[in-house]
């Protein structure tokens, strides 16, 4: 069973950022996958499951309604491991490309007064929501995209490397 490209980053080097963690073609369009990555995995603690909620939420409802990338949003939801989300948009952006909306979208939540969809009609779990909190982890996030954004380790994958044996066999424990 082959590897996924998630699986072949080396989390134990990667750093909050903004990195392509895939590229699929659809038809004859490109989607591109992108792992914003807000807590270094193994680590830092994970971000509060409430608050990655809200997130979710919030900066879903901030890039379905930006005018200038709402049609190329395909999709925003958390990481399972709860130290990012991914960012699905139509093309092949460079993470630097993006980074201005996203720097946008995580600054946009310390002006929510409320979450948007936090209703029982709208939402699975309505009640498991934490806006301070929110706020809290966009803004820490926001600040270290803006003090790192020269570093090119914040756009860039450290990738595993795998022992491969003479008959193409891969050491996954390397």
């Amino acid at each position: 069973m082959d590897l996924i490209q998630s699986f072949s980053v080396d989390h134990t080097l990667i750093v909050p950022g903004i990195f392509i963690s895939r590229e699929d073609k659809v038809g004859s369009d490109t989607v591109t996958t992108y792992d914003i990555r807000l807590k270094r995995p193994n680590k830092e603690p994970v971000i509060d499951v409430a608050a990655m909620h809200s997130l979710e939420h919030i900066i879903a409802t901030f890039l379905r309604n930006d005018p200038d990338w709402k049609d190329e949003v395909i999709y925003w939801g958390p990481m399972g491991c709860l130290t990012g989300f991914y960012l699905i948009l139509k093309g092949n952006r460079s993470p630097q490309e993006i980074y201005e909306l996203v720097l946008r979208a995580f600054k946009s939540v310390n002006d929510a007064e409320y979450v948007p969809g936090a209703a029982p009609v709208n939402c699975g779990h309505y009640l498991m929501h934490n806006l301070g909190l929110a706020k809290w982890y966009a803004a820490e996030f926001a600040v270290y995209l803006e003090s790192n954004f020269g570093k090119s380790e914040i756009f860039e994958y450290p990738r595993a490397e795998r022992l491969v044996t003479d008959d193409g066999q891969q050491f996954f424990d390397s």
